[in-house]
């Protein structure tokens, strides 16, 4: 479900469009004002909500009591300002029980080695020793390609996805985990200075994206992007991984893109937040 931008204060919010044709009126504007509601991380008045929907305040007053009445939400304070209730939680931690990450994943993985000709990877953040870890792969059809046993440890600084996990964090706690970690040098391209890292990842926040220059294995390059939960943290990320003969400087800047619409879809599918 994709998310409507709520009104500022103040301004009148403009009529939902008509529902598409199957969708019951009522069924909808309900659902919008939990969903605005949940958005509000917290609670909100009535009014602000019917402004947001563009209906009257008796209108909203009387779906609000439908789903208050269904445990979906509820009135909170002196104001009576309206709150998830606990029936939606209920429904909603059936979704988290039946969610399955890789069957989730792997045809998004399968879908961008087609598009991208290149190996595809899914990692996961092992945050007791801060390793990723590779968990899933697509192999490309070349003969020239990247090949990483599955369950095989990536360092944190000189890979896609370590360094797409690193820039989640602030310069804090990436100066803590290497005085922890140290910076091993694994090719003459590895980032091994603190201020040179932190450069770089100020770079990967830029782009969405991070950017192994041959920083793990000569000749190799790989792009990645982090899959969030919904709490909005990163737990795993996508790479796409290849020669530098074929991801040349101008692919690069493509599969980087490609990487970020990959994972903002498996976060989408996961029901996750950025």
């Amino acid at each position: 479900m994709v998310a409507s931008v709520p009104a500022k204060r103040g301004r009148k919010a403009t009529a939902p469009a008509a529902p598409a044709g199957g969708q019951v009126q009522s069924l909808t504007r309900g659902l919008k004002l939990l969903e605005w509601i949940a958005e509000s991380h917290g609670s909100v008045a009535l009014t602000e909500l019917a402004q947001q929907a563009g209906l009257p305040n008796s209108t909203t007053h009387r779906l609000l009591t439908t789903m208050q009445q269904l445990g979906f939400v509820r009135q909170v304070g002196e104001l009576g300002h309206w709150a998830v209730g606990a029936h939606a939680f209920i429904v909603g931690s059936s979704f988290l029980q039946s969610r399955n990450l890789m069957a989730i994943v792997h045809p998004i993985l399968r879908k961008l080695m087609e598009e991208s000709g290149e190996t595809v990877n899914l990692a996961v953040l092992d945050k007791s020793d801060h390793q990723a870890i590779i968990i899933d792969q697509v192999q490309c059809t070349q003969l020239m390609r990247m090949s990483a046993p599955i369950g095989g440890k990536l360092p944190m600084h000189a890979s896609g996805a370590g360094k797409a996990f690193l820039a989640r964090l602030d310069d804090e706690q990436v100066g803590d985990l290497l005085h922890r970690q140290g910076l091993h040098a694994y090719t003459h391209a590895t980032l091994v200075s603190p201020v040179h890292l932190k450069e770089d990842l100020a770079q990967t926040r830029k782009r969405g994206y991070s950017f192994d220059d041959e920083e793990h294995a000569l000749g190799l390059r790989c792009v990645a992007a982090c899959i969030y939960d919904e709490h909005g943290e990163p737990f795993a990320a996508i790479s796409i991984s290849g020669p530098i003969s074929r991801m040349t400087d101008d692919r690069v800047t493509e599969l980087g893109a490609m990487v970020i619409r990959g994972a903002k879809e498996v976060t989408l599918a996961y029901g996750g937040m950025r």
